[in-house]
C-alpha cells in the first residue's frame, strides 16, 4: 500500500492558489483514474485505487495547512503503512516555478504544512515531493495564498503531469531512483 498525501487548504478561496498545489496534483491523479474523494475517518478526504496490484490512498486534509501533521497522524493511524511508502506533495517557495525535487529527508524549509507534519510524526525522514512555485516575493504568506499567473497557468496542466509521473516511478522504484531521474528536470 502507498499513501500519497497532497498537501493545500480546503475551500473556494483557496483552491487555485499556489500553496494548493499538492491537492492539485492528487486531485489530477483521482480524476486519472476515476475515483472520487470521500470523507475520512478523521480530518481528511481520501481516495483509493489500484497501482501495479498495489493499494494507492490519495490524501487530502482538511485541517488547514497549519494543522496539516494532526490530519496526517490520524490519516498513518487509519492506514497504517511504513515511511517508505508514504510521500508529501507540497508547494515549495524556495525552488523556481516548475522545479520538482523528490526528497528522503529535511527540515521544514519555512513550510508550515511540513513543520506540523515533523512535529506531530516526531520525525522529519519520510519521502516528499517539492513543486517549486517561484521565488519571487515580498511577503511569503500573500505569494504562496496567490494564484499562478496567466504565464505560469499555461505551463501548469504539464507540470502536474510531470509530477504524476515521478509519482509513479517514485512508486516503481523508491525514493533514490526516482530523485536520479526526476531531480535534474527543469521544466
Amino acid at each position: 500500500m502507498f499513501v500519497i498525501v497532497g498537501l493545500g487548504n480546503p475551500g473556494n478561496k483557496y483552491e487555485f492558489t499556489r500553496h494548493n498545489i499538492g491537492f492539485r496534483i492528487v486531485d489530477s491523479i483521482a480524476e486519472e483514474y476515476n475515483v472520487p474523494f470521500k470523507s475520512g475517518k478523521g480530518d481528511y478526504y481520501f481516495s483509493e485505487f489500484k497501482y501495479k496490484r498495489n493499494r494507492v490512498i490519495l490524501v487530502k486534509p482538511v485541517t488547514f495547512m497549519n494543522n496539516t501533521g494532526i490530519a496526517l497522524h490520524q490519516i498513518l493511524k487509519y492506514f497504517p503503512v511504513s515511511v517508505e511508502k508514504l510521500l508529501v506533495v507540497y508547494d515549495d517557495f524556495n525552488l523556481p516555478f516548475g522545479t520538482l525535487r523528490f526528497r528522503r529527508e529535511g527540515s521544514d524549509g519555512g513550510h508550515n504544512g511540513l513543520k506540523s507534519i515533523i512535529y506531530h510524526l516526531h520525525s522529519n525522514v519520510f519521502d516528499r515531493l517539492r513543486f517549486g512555485i517561484g521565488m519571487e516575493f515580498k511577503n511569503s504568506v500573500s505569494f504562496v495564498l496567490s494564484k499562478f499567473n496567466k504565464n505560469e497557468q499555461r505551463e501548469l496542466d504539464e507540470l502536474i503531469i510531470a509530477a504524476k509521473m515521478g509519482i509513479e516511478n517514485w512508486m516503481d522504484e523508491g525514493i533514490e531512483l526516482t530523485m536520479n531521474k526526476f531531480n535534474k528536470m527543469y521544466l
